[in-house]
């Protein structure tokens, strides 16, 4: 009988669950939206009531339901949240506040208590409590201000780590390296689930590390771009230590670690963000009905179509639109901002889209670039996951900014995949991690640098320009207003 395991991917925007059989091929999938992020507080950004669990249970269940195998060949769980979420817990595991994104300005600085908060952990470590009752987390999700050792992968034996981050060790969870186990699913997780009782959980990773093993990145000459809510490039690492131009996080095989450049914090984010302005309509109802109606999710996607069809027949350059990302500025340089620059009313809606996904590709070379030359390597390749890889026009402006051939993986949530594999080395259906990854994870070819590679190399100079002109009027500005 071949064997399954089902594979749990929390995102920022949404849950996807997939059930995966030992081949790496998804036999069943779900996906169920988050709610929008609430502000309860400047600077403070959490997930609604119990928004992530109720979305992975939903989406777990929607999974099984339509999984037409036998549900008795379902041997593991591979869970993977987003990274740099902090949760506040009680003692018995529940949430004593919402869950802390990884945008609020909390989750950077030292835990300085709060009422009813006993007990700390990430979103993967609510998570598994809730699916296990075990209070143990993957240790490679512990990214931002925690007492975790980089090089052991364990809690810090500094008593000063714990002082400096405000969290005592017996707040923290028992640590888990990829692969390992988490616990068994419980009477009530599988109530809410669908999952079977005593099921086996694994750990994986951060959500980056995760994709990046389901896309396969495995050698030091190639490069991945995740384009998500969060953009980021990433390639395996010589060691725990960050530079300048790069810092190293855990990756999702036990020892691992992976470089990562600098980011774009609301990426993909903006492309959602502009097509959902062209979508809502005035309010009809009553005068007290001041909400806007918004299209259904299958007419933004047709809509993103259509823009992305018209964009890809414009020239390089969005004849004169640039569009700078920085929409979230960061807790060390609060007076950042984004800029759409040089519309005169000639261009259209497809030219604002196409700048977008211009800024996307010329900022993110520009990061990667840093960082290989800090790293001291080239690339040979561009692997490109998330959301961002299901538009051609973005794969072509990615091969032709970084002047890389790219390559997509054969399932679309890399993430998802990576989750798997993780449950499937964990449950024994494969001998090691090189050969989950050589049976389960598959890429294929998706673009070449064109024609218009030499115009993308001298647009990323100008494109960088704007974004040094924007980040000191941003400054300025900010200065005046004190």
């Amino acid at each position: 009988m071949t064997r399954h395991v089902v594979a749990i991917d929390n995102g920022s925007q949404s849950t996807k669950v997939l059930v995966v059989d030992e081949h790496g091929a998804v036999k069943a999938s779900a996906r169920v939206g988050l709610r929008p992020y609430e502000t309860p507080a400047p600077g403070h950004v959490v997930h609604p009531g119990d928004d992530v669990w109720d979305s992975i249970a939903a989406a777990t269940r929607v999974a099984l339901e339509r999984f037409d195998g036998d549900h008795a060949s379902i041997v593991g769980v591979g869970l993977c949240t987003i990274r740099f979420c902090r949760a506040l817990l009680r003692a018995d595991g529940s949430l004593a506040e919402p869950l802390l994104s990884w945008m609020d300005d909390r989750v950077g600085r030292p835990f300085d208590g709060a009422p009813g908060v006993e007990r700390l952990s990430t979103s993967s470590g609510y998570v598994a409590h809730r699916l296990t009752g075990e209070f143990r987390d993957a240790a490679a999700n512990f990214q931002g201000v925690w007492p975790i050792d980089q090089r052991t992968w364990r809690w810090s034996d500094d008593p000063a780590a714990y002082e400096t981050t405000g969290m005592p060790r017996g707040m923290l969870p028992e640590l888990v390296e990829p692969g390992g186990l988490l616990g068994t699913v419980t009477t009530d997780a599988a109530q809410a689930t669908g999952l079977p009782v005593g099921l086996p959980v694994y750990a994986t990773a951060n959500d980056k590390a995760v994709e990046a093993l389901g896309a396969g990145l495995a050698h030091d000459d190639e490069l991945l771009l995740s384009l998500g809510t969060y953009i980021s490039s990433m390639t395996i690492a010589p060691g725990p230590d960050s530079g300048t131009a790069y810092w190293t996080n855990f990756g999702s095989r036990p020892g691992q670690y992976l470089a990562e450049s600098e980011g774009i914090r609301r990426g993909m984010w903006t492309v959602s963000w502009f097509r959902s302005l062209l979508t809502e309509s005035p309010p009809t109802g009553p005068a007290a009905d001041t909400s806007p109606v918004v299209a259904s999710q299958d007419d933004l996607y047709a809509l993103e179509a259509e823009l992305s069809r018209a964009a890809a027949s414009l020239p390089m350059g969005s004849d004169g639109v640039t569009v700078v990302l920085d929409w979230l500025a960061t807790a060390d340089e609060p007076t950042r901002r984004g800029a759409i620059v040089g519309f005169s009313g000639s261009q259209g809606r497809a030219h604002i889209h196409r700048a977008i996904l211009e800024g996307i590709a010329f900022t993110m070379a520009d990061h990667a670039e840093a960082m290989a030359a800090e790293l001291g390597r080239s690339f040979s390749s561009l692997l490109v996951t998330g959301g961002g890889a299901h538009s051609d026009l973005m794969l072509q402006l990615a091969a032709d900014a970084f002047g890389l051939p790219v390559r997509r993986s054969r399932v679309d949530d890399a993430a998802g995949i990576g989750a798997a594999v993780c449950a499937a080395v964990g449950a024994g259906l494969h001998p090691s991690w090189d050969a989950a990854v050589a049976r389960m994870v598959g890429v294929l070819p998706a673009a070449e640098p064109g024609g218009e590679a030499p115009a993308a190399a001298r647009l990323r100079a100008v494109h960088r320009g704007v974004r040094e002109r924007v980040r000191a009027l941003s400054a300025w500005t900010a200065e005046q207003g004190r």
